[in-house]
């Protein structure tokens, strides 16, 4: 495969606009947050519970997973939102050692009170693109994640 090279500029720009898309999301998850009462922290977990859980609980570690974040720190955070009543910890059946996390009925129901809020937002957020064109700016942004770890751990070993 060969090195691809792209304009300084275009690189940049890109960049630039990631960084405004990431924090103006900052800025929209501290406000899903302020309205239960949370952390905008607190509100991703919940968010990432809520996306990860098929019905069984899901494990603190693939919380931090999909936030990249450190397990103790979603260990310390699910303990909080567990005695808020918005989420609910047990431990697996499968190994002792873990535990599942749920969301509670009074999470769902606060979160569902959102949904026409976070609705109408995402209409205005994506006002310009259509189904087709969202799934395929995802795939490549998808696509652009992968790359970034990758070239993230190349810099890390010293190989770049």
């Amino acid at each position: 495969m060969t090195e691809k090279e792209y304009p300084e500029r275009t690189v940049r720009d890109f960049i630039w606009n990631i960084v405004e898309i990431h924090s103006q999301l900052e800025e929209i998850h501290k406000s899903w947050a302020q309205l239960l009462g949370i952390s905008e922290s607190q509100w991703l977990i919940l968010m990432a519970i809520d996306e990860l859980d098929e019905g069984r609980g899901v494990s603190g570690t693939a919380v931090a997973n999909k936030l990249r974040i450190h397990p103790a720190f979603v260990t310390n955070q699910t303990k909080k939102l567990e005695k808020l009543g918005l989420l609910v910890r047990v431990t697996s059946p499968d190994d002792a050692r873990f535990l599942e996390i749920s969301l509670t009925q009074k999470a769902l129901t606060d979160i569902a009170n959102l949904s026409i809020k976070r609705q109408a937002l995402n209409s205005t957020i994506f006002a310009e693109l259509d189904e087709e064109t969202l799934r395929y700016l995802n795939r490549r942004l998808s696509s652009i994640a992968k790359n970034s770890r990758l070239a993230s751990q190349k810099l890390a070993l010293g190989v770049l």
